[in-house]
């Protein structure tokens, strides 16, 4: 069953609710965020730092910008505090 829930994420003034859904994988998990239509996924890295992955056949009609990733890896990353 696929639970999801809303990240709110405010961003140049901006308000959004994006949906996520959590993946474990093995010993570690990803967090699945619609962005858009697109499916980013955010992993924990080593420092537990989260990067944005986006599949390769994804990226040819990409038009997110970085800075909306970096501020959604923000609130993630301020979940786990």
């Amino acid at each position: 069953m696929d639970d999801y829930f809303e990240l709110p994420v405010t961003y140049k003034g901006e308000e959004y609710l994006f949906p996520v859904r959590l993946v474990q994988t093995g010993y570690t998990h990803k967090l699945e965020v619609n962005v858009d239509g697109v499916h980013v996924f955010f992993e924990p890295d080593d420092e537990q730092n989260y990067r944005a992955l986006v599949d390769e056949f994804q990226l040819k009609n990409f038009k997110i910008e970085v800075g909306l990733l970096q501020a959604i890896a923000e609130v993630i990353e301020s979940m786990r505090k």
